[in-house]
């Protein structure tokens, strides 16, 4: 990865504190401004005080107590001008995440702090239904979404909400890759059923595997139809690992038919959790703008309408903290003890998948007794008798001492199943 960034700089501790002081300043401070309108006040001081000397110096937690409320999209429009200074802080990070790390022109996104994944992927497909019924007075049974059996279960929830069809593509069993035979099959099925118009999802890091899918498989035979499609790309899991390779990385906004793209602060990123954000191309989120919010200034375009600036502080916080280049070490080291673990299965002939530039490993059931799965706490695909995959996760705090000890299991039960 080529690491040449406009917005995403490494910053030291007093930096950081400094700049959400400052934003902290410009919002309304509720404990000494008369702010008689708004339904909002700073934490309950009588259970959160903010007193002490050290909350007032962690910039997060300073502004979890503070209570910014980001209601709104800020990259769009005006917004509520009583948490201007922490907004700010927000377009700062879609600056570093839409611009330098997914490489849209600056000014050419909107985009928001989401409460995770889920919403995140809502709010594309609802996004792109609207869009749909409003360009081409498309009916509901003649939009499609997309995506391949290894998609998150957002996808299908959003499905139901928007009461659009969801068409699962099945994947190669060993591989998880997606064919053209079976892309192109779902395809005519959808048109032969009246589909119409299609919203693709691609994953970026699937949940189960980390399986990364080509989005061009879906695109190229969309446009050998010429068939409407908008492309929105899942990087909940993968988003802050895949683009970060000895690669080029393709799956971003120079790609023109990628319109969308999610991402989680609350996985590899480790915020807090209800996290996720959620950018798009200029031109798009006007769709789902909430004129009825007439009392918010601005209105609205986000599924979940309030939602606190804590969450967007965490993550500014978390990236000006690590730099890119911090972060692409701290992700090579991941995918070290990923390739350590990996050789060790090899050696044991444990069948595994693995998406090269991910940090997933997932692991024939077959082959991993259930007493070291429940050791380890392996999450399984199904949680039934049907289960087939075991997955490990190689976050931050699994050392390749736990990864040793893991390995050693392994051999152990091999060895007493040959006596």
């Amino acid at each position: 990865m080529h690491i040449n960034m406009k917005f995403w700089k490494k910053l030291n501790a007093d930096e950081r504190l400094l700049r959400v002081q400052s934003a902290l300043k410009d919002n309304v401070d509720f404990s000494k401004d008369a702010s008689l309108g708004y339904p909002a006040s700073r934490l309950d001081e009588r259970v959160f005080s903010n007193e002490s000397l050290f909350l007032r110096e962690m910039p997060v937690l300073s502004t979890f107590i503070a209570n910014p409320n980001h209601i709104g999209c800020h990259t769009y429009g005006t917004s509520e001008y009583a948490f201007k200074g922490t907004q700010a802080i927000e377009r700062e990070v879609l600056n570093m995440i839409a611009v330098d790390l997914f490489k849209i022109q600056e000014g050419e996104f909107d985009g928001y702090i989401s409460p995770g994944g889920t919403e995140a992927n809502a709010q594309a497909l609802w996004i792109y239904r609207n869009e749909f019924m409003k360009k081409f007075g498309a009916k509901l049974d003649q939009i499609a979404i997309l995506s391949s059996e290894d998609t998150h279960y957002s996808i299908p929830k959003a499905a139901n909400l928007l009461m659009l069809g969801w068409i699962k593509i099945p994947v190669q069993f060993q591989t998880r890759e997606l064919t053209d035979e079976q892309v192109r099959h779902a395809i005519k099925q959808a048109l032969s059923e009246g589909k119409k118009y299609f919203i693709v999802v691609s994953n970026m890091g699937t949940t189960m595997f980390g399986s990364v899918d080509d989005p061009k498989i879906f695109t190229r035979i969309l446009k050998e139809y010429q068939l409407p499609y908008r492309l929105h790309i899942d990087g909940a899991y993968g988003g802050f690992v895949y683009p970060f390779g000895d690669f080029e990385n393709e799956i971003n906004f120079t790609n023109p038919d990628i319109s969308s793209i999610t991402i989680d602060a609350h996985k590899m990123l480790q915020a807090p959790y209800g996290t996720g954000i959620f950018v798009c191309r200029k031109g798009l989120i006007d769709n789902v703008l909430t004129t009825e919010a007439k009392y918010v200034e601005g209105m609205d375009l986000t599924l979940c309408g309030s939602r606190s600036g804590a969450n967007a502080v965490a993550v500014w916080t978390i990236l000006t903290t690590y730099g890119p280049h911090k972060w692409f070490e701290k992700i090579s080291v991941l995918k070290m003890r990923t390739n350590w673990l990996c050789k060790h299965l090899e050696e044991l002939k444990i069948p595994y998948f693995r998406e090269p530039e991910m940090n997933l490993v997932t692991l024939r059931s077959e082959a991993i007794p259930k007493k070291v799965a429940e050791k380890y706490t392996l999450v399984p695909q199904t949680h039934d008798e049907s289960n087939q995959w075991y997955k490990i996760v190689l976050m931050d705090h699994v050392e390749i001492e736990h990864l040793k000890d893991f390995i050693q299991d392994l051999v152990k039960s091999k060895s007493l199943s040959s006596q």
